[in-house]
């Protein structure tokens, strides 16, 4: 796996092209917008998502998805949920049935809305045929700056096929990027979703002044409906307690990096949804994945009390306090078992 083609050139597309160009992997960065990767092209650095991050001579930079798909080895998809279909849809049409990617890797963290699907499950319709089997998923607590200023990471690459799994663990590893290999597809996935519903959580009850308390609390909680959502949907449990799933909860719900827990904190200082988003350059995949997840602990049948709350207040106006409020009064619970003693 010598080639890369690197699909979205956002701060966690370019952070990830930087870590395999440094390493010496033959890679290019594909964006749609031909005004903004000339940009890149001449100040060799991202100046307006992961600025002060230089770009190695070998790093080549396209609009052209033709050039970025085409005779890859791999494909790394680093897209929006809301866009990755449309993009993939694009890139199916391009590929040679003589000479297919030995892979294509989501980094992306998000549930389709309009489906409830995955970023494999979309692969999986999109994609030709010969292709299925060979998605995987790269998921973690990974904050696109700190990976791309070098500081020591450690995340989950799952696909499942084992082979596949350890080639892709050696592409991605470096002396600061340290990556576990991991057989649940579904697990990973979600966890990655997952986690960002509840750093706007999180992020609302920090806005409200409610102290590490209440933090504390909402990790612990959420980290229970990602659980019960994800053994519903056939993820290992395991999976939850590991980076793809606690590690990355806790990186999002604590850490000002994340653009959920941003989402959140404004939230909770009393703007509306509308206010924020009109002023956001990046997306904050939580804001459209608590209405996937929504659907889904309704197609599961799975109580997930903090995800509703987060819901209704992006979609359905609850004040915040009024969230907070319905959660604390809740009937009370076991807390292994979520039944009621009456």
């Amino acid at each position: 796996m010598k080639s890369v083609g690197v699909l979205g050139a956002g701060s966690w597309g370019t952070a990830l092209a930087l870590l395999l160009a440094r390493k010496g992997v033959s890679t290019v960065m594909w964006g749609r917008d031909q005004g903004f990767i000339n940009e890149l092209e001449e100040t060799r650095e991202n100046t307006r998502y992961l600025p002060d991050a230089p770009f190695p001579d070998n790093l080549e930079l396209t609009s052209n998805l033709a050039d970025a798909v085409q005779g890859r080895d791999v494909l790394l998809v680093v897209i929006p949920s809301h866009g990755f279909r449309k993009v993939m849809r694009q890139v199916a049409a391009l590929l040679d049935e003589d000479h297919l990617p030995a892979a294509i890797v989501s980094a992306a963290k998000g549930i389709e809305n309009s489906t409830l699907c995955s970023m494999t499950e979309i692969l999986e319709q999109e994609m030709p045929p010969a292709l299925s089997g060979r998605f995987a998923v790269l998921s973690g607590p990974s904050f696109a700056r700190e990976v791309a200023d070098g500081l020591p990471t450690a995340v989950s690459l799952a696909a499942a096929d084992t082979g596949l799994c350890m080639k892709l663990q050696e592409l991605f590893s470096t002396d600061s990027f340290r990556v576990y290999s991991n057989l649940d597809v579904v697990g990973v996935q979600l966890g990655g979703a997952l986690k960002n519903v509840m750093a706007i959580a999180s992020g609302i009850s920090d806005g409200m002044k409610f102290g590490t308390n209440t933090r504390a609390a909402l990790i612990t909680r959420g980290l229970a409906e990602m659980t019960r959502l994800g053994m519903k949907a056939g993820a290992n449990p395991l999976t939850f307690a590991g980076l793809a799933g606690l590690g990355d909860l806790v990186l999002t719900c604590t850490g000002d990096l994340s653009r959920n827990r941003q989402v959140g904190l404004r939230l909770g200082a009393g703007e509306t949804i509308d206010e924020i988003l009109d002023s956001m350059t990046m997306v904050a995949e939580g804001v459209k994945t608590s209405r996937s997840v929504h659907e889904l602990s309704v197609k599961y049948e799975v109580e997930m009390p903090i995800t509703e709350q987060v819901y209704r207040v992006i979609y359905q106006g609850l004040e915040p306090g009024e969230a907070v409020k319905e959660l604390m009064m809740r009937p009370p619970r076991h807390e292994l078992y979520g039944v009621s003693f009456s």
